[in-house]
C-alpha cells in the first residue's frame, strides 16, 4: 500500500519537475459568498498555486457548465473576458466544470520526457515507449484539461455530482456544510473509478504559503487527506495513454494525457 507523504515546497526554490508539469485550475475570487452574489473565476496555468491568468478563449474551450442541485447550465463567456467567468451564486453548493479542447506539445529532450513521467508516477512509461518503437527525440503529446471548482452560496449545502468529463474528481465531502478535518473525492476516468493512482495536493494558507502532499486513491478510486480551516486546496491527477481520441490520432501525437483538477476551500467556522 502506498502511503500518504507530505512535501513542503518553497516558492522561491521550485522543484525541477515543475518545468514539465504545469497544472490548469479554476480559481474563484471568493470560494464562499452570500446567496445571490457574484464571484469571478480565473483560469490559471502554472504550478504550486502560482500561475498566469488566462482569458476566455473559445478555441481553447470545449465546455463550461455550472451545476446547482445536480442540474447543469452551460456558461457562455466572451472572448478576452478576464476573469474568464463571472458567476452569480445561488444558495447551496455550486460545482463549476470546465473541459478544454486538445493542445499539442513537443518535449525538448528525452530527459524532460522522463522527468514528466517520473513526476506523475508513470513508472511503466519508458518500457512502453520502447515497446511501441517510438523515438526518444521529439516526443509529442496531446493534452486535455478537465477542471472543477466548488463554491458555496450561503451555507453551501448540497453535494457534488459527476459532470461527465472524461476524467474528473467528484467530491464526497462538502467542505462548506460541515466542520471537517478530512476531505475525500472519487477520481473517475471514463465514468469509472481509478484505483491506486497518484493524486497531487496543494494547500494554500491565508498567508499564501503553499505546501504540497502526495496521496493515492484506494481500490474504489477514493482519495482522502487531512484539511485545515482557512485553507484553499487544489488536487490533480493525470491519465497518460496511447492516442485514443480522434483529435489525438488526427494530429499524430505519440501520447495523450488527460488532466483532472479540482479546487475548493475549507472555511473557518
Amino acid at each position: 500500500m502506498k502511503t500518504f507523504r507530505m512535501i513542503t515546497l518553497s516558492l522561491l526554490l521550485p522543484l525541477p519537475t515543475v518545468a514539465v508539469a504545469h497544472e490548469f485550475w479554476l480559481e474563484p475570487k471568493k470560494y464562499q459568498v452570500d446567496a445571490g452574489d457574484e464571484t469571478g473565476i480565473a483560469f490559471r496555468n502554472g504550478q504550486d498555486f502560482e500561475g498566469i491568468e488566462m482569458s476566455w478563449f473559445d478555441r481553447r474551450l470545449d465546455r463550461a457548465d455550472i451545476y446547482v442541485d445536480g442540474e447543469p447550465t452551460a456558461y457562455e463567456g466572451l472572448p478576452g473576458d478576464m476573469p474568464a467567468m463571472n458567476v452569480t451564486v445561488p444558495e447551496g453548493l455550486v460545482s463549476v466544470a470546465y473541459g478544454s479542447t486538445m493542445s499539442k506539445l513537443t518535449y525538448k529532450t528525452w530527459d524532460l520526457t522522463l522527468l514528466f513521467a517520473e513526476h506523475k508516477d508513470f513508472d511503466w512509461f519508458e518500457e512502453a515507449h520502447a515497446e511501441r518503437g517510438l523515438p526518444q527525440e521529439g516526443v509529442t503529446e496531446g493534452y486535455w484539461r478537465f477542471s472543477k471548482t466548488l463554491i458555496a452560496g450561503g451555507e453551501g449545502e448540497g453535494s457534488d455530482v459527476a459532470a461527465g468529463l472524461p476524467t474528473e474528481f467528484v467530491a464526497l465531502t462538502n467542505p462548506y456544510a460541515d466542520a471537517i478535518t478530512e476531505f475525500s473525492a472519487r477520481l473517475l476516468y471514463q465514468g469509472k473509478p481509478r484505483p491506486d493512482v497518484q493524486v497531487e495536493i496543494w494547500a494554500k494558507a491565508e498567508d499564501d504559503n503553499v505546501t504540497k502532499s502526495i496521496a493515492y486513491t484506494d481500490a474504489e478510486g477514493v482519495v482522502r487527506f487531512p484539511v485545515t480551516p482557512g485553507t484553499a486546496y487544489q488536487i490533480d491527477s493525470v491519465v497518460l495513454r496511447e492516442p485514443a481520441s480522434p483529435e489525438a490520432q488526427e494530429r499524430d501525437v505519440m501520447w495523450e494525457s488527460l488532466w483532472a483538477n479540482m479546487t475548493f476551500a475549507v472555511p473557518r467556522r
